[in-house]
């Protein structure tokens, strides 16, 4: 089915206002709202908002910040006098970075894109000031419009890198850092470097937390996983004797729901039911076989302490408690942003 301009134009919104929800733009809560104007703007352009607005062309982002460009492109070239003005305009805007008043530096490189819209100095030198004032959706706008102009000049790439991070699109910094890498030559430098690799982590960790999640929907299960994606924890409870298996005490007055719903015990069981080998040692080994038959036989709690003095137990619980979760981006909050020009 053919389309106008404009209903292409509205598929195109359509598309741009679904993946602001998806990649962290807009916050979950206002899902319900968005939902609603689409729906408008599909039955106001008779579209079908589930389509996408074409398969091969540039999102309405992309084509948006083209247009700023090219605006910026039909002006006249600013003259010499100009010029001089828009440098010291910029160097009053370093200034109050360095001073913190980012507000005032925000303004000053403003005054200065006015009179030379195209420099994308100017433009990633704001980029970083809006960032610095947690404005990182004027951030990202800036950078984007600085690489598009010169993508060669590799600051922009690391505030694109920042401005993404902060906004909650880890993959897209990730893509900047490595695209402001390649610029750079040689491998990169160390603050490009450790952007890029502290996107990388959070990358991984939003995609663990997602297969985590899907497994608890019911999702494909890894090995060893019950029907619900989570380990199967009914296998450990009969192991210790547990008669009643999660859903109260067992035999031996031991409240297994208590056990199982422990945080920390989840995360060994995790670590269990994804080793065999490991589940396989820890069913053979006689002291545990004589705890879940002390404790089956309503014989109470065995001696904890005289268990794991056992090596093989000792170095198991190690192995199951000693991963952790990844690192956070702490300490890279501002990965390699760089100083102002």
């Amino acid at each position: 089915m053919s389309t106008t301009p404009k209903q292409r134009l509205a598929l195109a919104i359509c598309d741009f206002l679904t993946k602001s929800l998806t990649d962290g733009t807009l916050p979950a809560d206002d899902k319900d709202s968005i939902d609603v104007a689409i729906n408008c703007i599909a039955d106001s352009f008779k579209i079908d908002a589930s389509a996408s607005s074409s398969a091969d062309s540039e999102s309405l982002l992309q084509i948006y910040t083209a247009y700023e460009t090219t605006r910026g492109a039909s002006a006249p070239e600013p003259s010499d006098e100009q010029k001089k003005e828009a440098e010291g305009l910029k160097s009053r805007g370093n200034a109050a970075m360095a001073a913190k008043d980012y507000a005032r530096a925000i303004d000053l490189y403003t005054q200065a894109l006015e009179l030379h819209p195209r420099n994308a100095v100017f433009l990633s030198n704001r980029a970083a000031a809006y960032s610095a004032a947690k404005d990182h959706e004027s951030a990202r706008g800036d950078a984007e419009t600085a690489v598009a102009i010169d993508p060669k000049y590799t600051k922009a790439w690391s505030r694109l890198g920042l401005a993404r991070f902060a906004l909650g699109d880890p993959r897209g910094s990730m893509e900047a850092y490595q695209k402001g890498i390649e610029y750079e030559g040689n491998g990169g430098s160390d603050a490009m470097k450790k952007g890029y690799e502290t996107a990388k982590r959070r990358v991984e960790e939003v995609e663990g937390e997602g297969n985590l999640a899907a497994r608890s929907r019911g999702s494909p299960a890894s090995p060893g996983a019950g029907a619900g994606g989570m380990p199967d924890f009914s296998n450990l409870a009969n192991m210790f004797g547990g008669g009643a298996g999660a859903g109260g005490p067992g035999a031996g007055g031991m409240d297994f729901s208590s056990i199982l719903s422990n945080p920390m015990f989840q995360n060994m069981a995790q670590s269990l039911m994804n080793n065999p080998d490991m589940m396989a040692s820890l069913m053979s080994n006689p002291r545990l076989r004589e705890m879940a038959n002390q404790i089956g036989s309503g014989g109470g709690m065995p001696d904890i302490s005289a268990m794991m003095s056992d090596p093989t137990i000792a170095e198991m619980a190690r192995s199951m408690m000693g991963g952790g979760p990844p690192g956070g981006a702490g300490g890279a909050g501002n990965p390699g942003s760089g100083n102002t020009n």
